[in-house]
Parts: structure tokens; C-alpha cells; sequence
């Protein structure tokens, strides 16, 4: 099995010991996403819709950098530190993926790294 390491500048960098993505097997696995300002390293807004929105230009620009789109996507993995938030983050996502939509599982979870609102991770086909 051989894998591809994906990186780019034009999304945040890691904030532990991993990857921007991995790609494998004709498969691009984008690790979780936050709505981290790629050049300064803070979040781009501090409510919910302005950081979702920074997620989804995050996971665009690590797509990007193996020649992928919004369009390969085929799940997504979406993590909200408040269910409440749900539906003002499903109108964000709407604006981002179109019918046919990817495969979407949603969470809440107690909290996020640095204190973050929402975080996305998506499975891409090459």
C-alpha cells in the first residue's frame, strides 16, 4: 500500500501529529477541519456560520492541492460543539455540496480543539 501525504499552505496547519490529508487507494482522507485562518492561525469568525464557512474554504484548499473538488466528495464527518447549531451550519453545507449529495454523519461533542464551533472531515474519490 502506498500512501500520499498531502499538504498545502493554503490550509491551516496541523495543530498535533497529523495530516492535512492522506491519500490512498484511490481514496483522499482530509483530516478534520476547523475554521482556522490558514495565514494566522486563529479562527476566521467566532460564531458557528463564520467558521463553518472557513472549514468548508479549508477543506476546498486541501482538495485543491491534489487537483480534487468539493464534487469528489462522497462523506462527510460534521462535529458541532452545540446540535442547536445544526440547522444555521445545514445552510452553509448547502451552499458548498449540491444534489447528488455525499454521505453525512453529524455530532455533537463536548468540545473541539482551541475552543472551535464546528469541525468538518470528508473521504474524497480521485
Amino acid at each position: 500500500m502506498s500512501k500520499e501525504i498531502i499538504s498545502t499552505p493554503n490550509g491551516p496547519a496541523a495543530v498535533g501529529p497529523y495530516s492535512q490529508a492522506v491519500a490512498v487507494n484511490g481514496l483522499v482522507f482530509v483530516s478534520g477541519q476547523l475554521g482556522l485562518d490558514p495565514k494566522s492561525g486563529q479562527f476566521a469568525a467566532e460564531d458557528v456560520v463564520g467558521q463553518a464557512h472557513q472549514v468548508f474554504k479549508n477543506v476546498q484548499a486541501i482538495l485543491e492541492a491534489k487537483g480534487l473538488t468539493l464534487q469528489n466528495v462522497v462523506k462527510t464527518t460534521l462535529f458541532l460543539t452545540d446540535i442547536a447549531d445544526f440547522a444555521k451550519v445545514n445552510e452553509v453545507y448547502a451552499e458548498y455540496f449540491q444534489a447528488p449529495y455525499p454521505a453525512r454523519s453529524a455530532f455533537q461533542i463536548c468540545a473541539l480543539p482551541k475552543g472551535g464551533l464546528v469541525e468538518l472531515e470528508v473521504i474524497a474519490a480521485i
